[in-house]
């Protein structure tokens, strides 16, 4: 095989294209695999600690993944697969830790619990309808519910502080959620994968060329620094670039990407710069979306530990942009919009213009508006005390559709060739949570059906014991795998 001939190329080094080379080194320690990434380091965009959540998405807080029906009850179906999805992360990163791939759980994961907050009757009731619902099942059964004012004093003692005691309250909580650093996290993967004498990392170089030919593709890569170009074949390509896939899909040219097309999201958190304030909140509190908001939007006063260090954040602000990455282009949606996905991206435009108006007037906001929302959280906030800063971007999917012509999409999805050679991940949430999840789903779409893969499926199971069998059916399997991974990850 020739220096420039690998088995793997991925592109971009965030959570999900080191999650699926962790996989692969594991799988077959003979693939010869390259990873390019365009910034200086892995990890830098949606992927960095500041740039996202760092909610370890279960679908304890979340209010979003459990709507109302139009009878009055609560469709629970998406936060028992968020949750099923994020045990498969749990899982694979309990692995790691055991094999010494990973380093201390503390340097990536750590215990923090999720709570949801609402006031008002109405909100109230639907709290408590929603606890009755989840709690019944075994991927809930400990979670917690608490309309009385000494309870929630106790568990969340910044977000009282100040309150009326006569106010319609209630949370519920989950004792062992988690806040996860998934720039750590990324790069602690990497940083293992260098070690290893069949992977190679490409910092500072961009991909300008992606074609297939003769039963290869042919991956044009260009070193920002040294401005020297190189050309290499693989067999097999996964875009992970999170808002520079699209445009990488599109240069790729084959039939299944045509019709996507992005709408970029900003996002900004107010940080706070007071470290007495940071040590009395010790958990993730998670709302109620504004109407009109985009589900990334969901307001939550969340603990951090980023590098290190802890950290207090409100938020996230969305806003317009027509950026598709922190450190890209204003062109980027622009260039985006090609023959092919005109007439999606047009219908979806103009079946989400409320949300558009929403993104805009967020923009304009001032430190005062901002910091008024923040106080539904903490009644007692001084701006004094808050500072903004900027999150990642997200770029959620806009795809073809018969009824409309285009929707748009929240969440996220795996593009595929027909044969197999190349996969791509497109929009966000809950993206980096169910990493191993979307990852296990390209290996099986790319890799498992090819008879030479025949003992992967063995492999897999070793690392996820959950995989191939369901957490929503299985108690025992449940009970016996979340025993587990809380005691490895240190979150119990």
């Amino acid at each position: 095989m020739s220096n420039d001939s690998y088995d793997v190329v991925l592109v971009g080094g965030g959570i999900m294209s080191s999650t699926l080379a962790t996989l692969l080194s594991q799988l077959d320690p003979g693939l010869r695999i390259l990873m390019v990434e365009r910034q200086r380091t892995v990890a830098l965009e949606s992927s960095d600690g500041w740039n996202n959540a760092g909610t370890g998405h279960a679908g304890y807080c979340e209010l979003n993944y459990t709507p109302e029906n139009k009878d009055g009850s609560i469709d629970v179906s998406r936060a028992l697969k968020v949750n099923s999805d994020f045990e498969h992360s749990l899982q694979f990163w309990s692995y790691l830790v055991e094999e010494n791939i990973l380093p201390s759980p503390g340097t990536f994961i750590n215990p923090t619990a999720h709570k949801s907050f609402v006031w008002g009757d109405e909100d109230v009731n639907y709290l408590r309808l929603r606890y009755h619902t989840l709690v019944k099942h075994p991927l809930f059964k400990d979670m917690e519910f608490s309309s009385d004012f000494q309870q929630l004093q106790d568990w969340m003692p910044l977000v009282m502080s100040g309150r009326d005691k006569n106010q319609k309250l209630a949370a519920t909580s989950v004792k062992y959620g988690s806040d996860i650093d998934f720039g750590a996290l990324s790069r602690s993967m990497v940083q293992h994968l260098v070690s290893e004498a069949n992977f190679e990392l490409a910092l500072s170089s961009s991909v300008n060329k992606l074609k297939k030919q003769h039963g290869h593709w042919h991956i044009g890569i260009r070193n920002n620094t040294t401005n020297k170009n190189r050309e290499v074949r693989t067999r097999f390509v996964f875009l992970g670039a999170g808002g520079a896939t699209l445009r990488l899909l599109q240069k790729s040219g084959i039939p299944e990407s045509k019709g996507y097309g992005g709408f970029p999201v900003s996002g900004q958190w107010l940080v706070c710069n007071n470290p007495m304030l940071i040590n009395m909140h010790s958990s993730k509190v998670y709302g109620k979306a504004p109407l009109g908001a985009p589900p990334m939007s969901v307001p939550h006063l969340d603990t951090r530990i980023i590098d290190g260090k802890p950290a207090l954040l409100f938020g996230p602000y969305a806003g317009f942009t027509t950026k598709f990455l922190k450190q890209g282009s204003y062109r980027d949606l622009f260039s985006s919009i090609k023959p092919g996905n005109f007439k999606s991206i047009l219908s979806a435009g103009k079946h989400n213009m409320d949300l558009t108006r929403y993104l805009i007037r967020e923009v304009f906001q001032t430190h005062q508006s901002r910091v008024a929302a923040l106080k539904n959280f903490y009644p007692e906030a001084n701006e004094k005390d808050w500072s903004l800063s900027s999150a990642g971007k997200r770029v959620q999917i806009i795809k073809k559709c018969d009824e409309r012509g285009g929707r748009l999409e929240f969440g996220t999805e795996i593009v595929t060739s027909k044969d197999g050679s190349l996969a791509a991940l497109l929009g966000a949430s809950p993206g980096a949570s169910t990493s191993v999840k979307a990852m296990v789903e390209v290996l099986e779409k790319c890799y498992l059906g090819k008879e030479e893969n025949i003992n992967w499926k063995k492999q897999l199971k070793r690392m996820i014991p959950s995989y191939g069998e369901s957490l929503i059916d299985d108690p025992a399997l449940l009970h016996k795998i979340r025993e587990k991974t809380l005691s490895v990850l240190r979150l119990s």
